[in-house]
């Protein structure tokens, strides 16, 4: 039996009178790249939420490696080695390439000049942005370059990449091929590979379902709140998955060998 990298149990979380979570489950297994499907109010934004320590659900438990977790918010995923790469992007337009890689974990220089007068070690954070960048294949001229000249496809790169670079566990990924070109969605897609092979499992919340059956190993199908079921892309068409997705079909009507 393989241990989840990430393991989430019974999550419930309430607004008032609406249930977002009703006891959702969640699994993902080492070195897989994971897709959370689901229709609006399907409870799977609240669900990456309380995975990546955004908000602290009322009821449930989360397993990291098997060992129980609490997040107070996402500064403990981050300890914990969970990265999250949000829709909007959260980088900083007018500054470097190499400073957005390190945005709120500069390095500082060593000694007096790090510690008393909190100088930062630019030339480290540029060689070490060059070698992350590298490492994942993205074409950028220069990491002294503003962010706000590159194109939406480098703009989403730097993101990944900063969240691949300080991940230890697990990488989420909140619709990162919105608003991109063809040519851009499948530069992303190509990164998020990378980052897979890299040995990072990721998660991938998308409504793109073209890019969904391209790049998943598995698909997490959330519905009213809960986990309608796991689908094996491979096993099963497109139109039967958003049938699932949108209560058209019930889950015990799909064959067995689509469940994954």
């Amino acid at each position: 039996m393989i241990t989840p990298v990430l393991q989430a149990r019974g999550l419930t979380k309430r607004y008032g009178h609406v249930t977002a979570l009703d006891g959702a489950d969640f699994d993902l297994l080492p070195g897989e790249i994971l897709a959370v499907i689901g229709d609006n109010g399907a409870g799977k934004s609240t669900l990456i939420k309380a995975l990546s320590g955004a908000l602290i659900p009322d009821e449930g438990e989360i397993h990291l490696d098997g060992k129980p977790v609490k997040f107070h918010g996402p500064s403990d995923a981050r300890k914990q080695g969970i990265e999250t790469v949000y829709q909007d992007l959260a980088v900083a337009p007018a500054m470097s390439i190499a400073e957005n890689l390190f945005l709120g974990r500069e390095i500082k220089k060593t000694g007096f000049l790090g510690s008393v007068f909190g100088l930062l070690d630019k030339k480290k954070m540029l060689n070490e942005a060059i070698a992350h960048m590298k490492d994942l294949q993205i074409g950028i001229r220069s990491m002294k370059q503003a962010v706000e000249t590159l194109s939406g496809g480098q703009r989403q790169g730097v993101a990944v990449a900063r969240s691949a670079a300080f991940a230890r566990h697990v990488v989420i990924m909140d619709e990162p091929t919105a608003a991109l070109g063809v040519k851009e969605s499948n530069m992303v897609l190509d990164l998020i590979r990378r980052v897979r092979d890299k040995g990072l499992p990721v998660i991938l919340i998308s409504h793109n379902m073209p890019h969904v059956f391209e790049i998943a190993d598995r698909i997490h199908v959330a519905r009213l709140g809960k986990r309608a079921c796991i689908l094996n892309p491979k096993k099963i068409s497109m139109s039967d998955t958003v049938a699932v997705m949108t209560g058209a079909k019930r889950p015990d009507e799909i064959p067995a060998e689509a469940l994954a």
